[in-house]
């Protein structure tokens, strides 16, 4: 869950709190900033218990009722602490002249009994979106699971097809070469599951391994060329992006032409982005988008939303699949 929005929240909270305040004793003459300084010091409170409500929720789901005690509890302990520190900051920065409390013991005995039903709903409100924010992560993780599946039997089906060609034309050593590969890629894949990123450099090694099985099918047309900076391999991609790109590559470029054919890999940093590029010869003929790409893209956009680029397009006399995400790396 990303974490700017509780700042943000409560900062907004805080100005249109106080700018209400402000309005409703405009006439009193009280400095707008100073009521503003108190407001955005009294939100803040909640601004730093936020995180906490997100972990009690992740931790104590609400859903269970055993947990609601938890819940209860923290909403009351939470409540009469906020209710202390506005109380306090009430008596010592007096943001209201003569007209605020001067004693803390009297206000804040009233100001428990009046607002601790506000500020518990504060707290369910609060418990409420991080169980939501809480469900929708898990759905999206469900979600991508589900793409990684569709793509795994696609390939599988794919390199097995190749392995029963081979055997079909008795090129046994080549179809025991086929075998060792694919048992590589299926135990990194399982090794794998359930990981949503990698660094760069396994992804790499995978790649190289389907390649060198796409070799045997093409001995004689198939070049690969791998260039990744070193700083970009420590880089976190999502897991078996490459796969499905080479096995596009190759089944709509190379193995459509009789002639020799290239797939050319880059990878390299810019800025605060990790740049991959795949090369083809060949020619685009249509959308060329089948399962696995298909899936890659929809992948991509459940990690990163809007915060990452694909482009499939026609260059230096060939097709580049073209892939920009936010700069990571796997801790």
């Amino acid at each position: 869950m990303r974490r700017w929005w509780i700042p943000a929240f409560w900062t907004v909270f805080a100005l249109l709190s106080a700018l209400q305040s402000w309005l409703a004793v405009f006439t009193h003459g009280h400095s707008f900033p100073k009521i503003v300084a108190y407001h955005l010091l009294v939100w803040a409170a909640w601004a730093a218990f936020t995180p906490l409500v997100v972990w009690l929720v992740a931790r104590f789901p609400p859903r269970q009722t055993r947990n609601l005690l938890v819940h209860v509890l923290a909403a009351l302990v939470l409540s009469l602490a906020h209710v202390a520190y506005w109380v306090g900051l009430s008596v010592g920065m007096q943001p209201y002249d003569d007209m605020g409390p001067t004693l803390f013991g009297s206000t804040f005995i009233g100001a428990a009994v009046g607002r601790l039903p506000f500020e518990v709903m504060i707290y369910i409100a609060a418990m409420v979106f991080a169980h939501a924010m809480t469900l929708e992560r898990t759905l999206g993780a469900a979600r991508l699971h589900a793409l990684e599946l569709q793509i795994q039997p696609h390939f599988l089906f794919n390199t097995l097809n190749a392995i029963s060609s081979l055997v079909r034309a008795r090129q046994n050593a080549e179809a025991v070469e086929v075998i060792a590969g694919l048992s590589d890629l299926l135990r990194y894949t399982l090794d794998h599951a359930g990981a949503q990123r990698v660094p760069l450099e396994q992804e790499t090694a995978m790649l190289q391994r389907y390649l060198g099985i796409q070799r045997v099918r093409f001995p004689d047309r198939l070049d690969v060329s791998i260039d990744v900076e070193d700083e970009a391999r420590r880089a976190a991609v999502p897991t078996l992006i490459l796969q499905p790109l080479a096995e596009n590559a190759i089944r709509h470029g190379i193995a459509r032409v009789a002639s020799a054919g290239r797939v050319e890999v880059r990878a390299f940093r810019r800025d605060e982005s990790l740049e991959i590029e795949m090369f083809n010869t060949g020619s685009l003929n249509g959308e060329r988008r089948g399962i696995g790409l298909t899936n890659t893209i929809e992948r991509l956009r459940q990690l990163y939303g809007d915060a990452h680029r694909f482009e499939l397009c026609e260059r230096d006399g060939g097709v580049v699949a073209a892939i920009s995400i936010p700069w990571s790396v796997v801790t």
